[in-house]
């Protein structure tokens, strides 16, 4: 049944508007954006079914165009109103952090990091260079790698923060094929650059891993190695 035969109350648009977005699910918010469904689907029932194809939201944003439009009852239109979402997001997220919104909550920039890199099928390593009141002056993906490994030249990483004029940084790299955790080799890096940034005044303040099951804060799980 379309659901614009659906009681007022059950409708997503009216839940939106009546309670709020955040009482609606994955699949009743990804509905509103493709609008209508197919002769056998309604909006809800095609979103639902995405959502389980590519496995969460995560899954379907981060693949490609082909595969998308692949699934029945998406076309180019729909398509481009998903793309156009996922951009939205993302400026949100860039303007919360250039304003200094909540930066000193690490989740702030650990879902414009994630909003990023999720999508990168090599591993990326990017930094967020930062003001003294944690204000963004610019997001750089600066070195790219294949699918299981990446060169970090500290060297440019630091050249960077100081053309920008950077005080503070944030260093996050993805893992495209694997989970957050963090390796021993995401440890000693980080090390490094802490040494580094200690050189030139500039607090590195965390190191963000995103994987292919979510974002790991090395702050946040108090991970970040005391330079020596």
């Amino acid at each position: 049944m379309s659901i614009r035969n659906w009681p007022e109350s059950e409708r997503p648009r009216e839940r939106l508007l009546g309670q709020g977005a955040a009482a609606l699910s994955d699949a009743e918010l990804l509905a509103i954006f493709l609008r209508t469904g197919t002769a056998q689907q309604s909006a809800i029932e095609l979103a639902r079914g995405l959502i389980d194809q590519f496995e969460g939201l995560a899954g379907l944003f981060s693949a490609t165009p082909s595969e998308v439009m692949a699934c029945h009852g998406i076309g180019p239109a729909k398509y481009t109103h998903l793309l156009a979402a996922l951009e939205l997001g993302r400026r949100h997220s860039e303007s919360e952090l250039r304003q200094g919104v909540g930066l000193n909550d690490p989740r702030v920039a650990i879902r414009y990091i994630s909003q990023q890199l999720k999508a990168e099928r090599r591993e990326v390593f990017a930094v967020l260079f930062l003001d003294s009141q944690l204000r963004l002056l610019a997001f750089e993906k600066i070195f790219f790698g294949s699918m299981t490994s990446c060169s970090v030249h500290i060297r440019e990483v630091m050249s960077r923060a100081l053309a920008h004029r950077a005080v503070q940084i944030i260093i996050a790299h993805n893992h495209p094929d694997a989970p957050a955790q963090p390796s021993e080799a995401d440890i000693a890096l980080t090390q490094q650059l802490m040494r580094a940034c200690q050189l030139f005044d500039i607090q590195l303040v965390d190191h963000v891993i995103v994987g292919t099951s979510g974002s790991q804060s090395l702050a946040l799980k108090g991970l970040m190695p005391v330079p020596h």
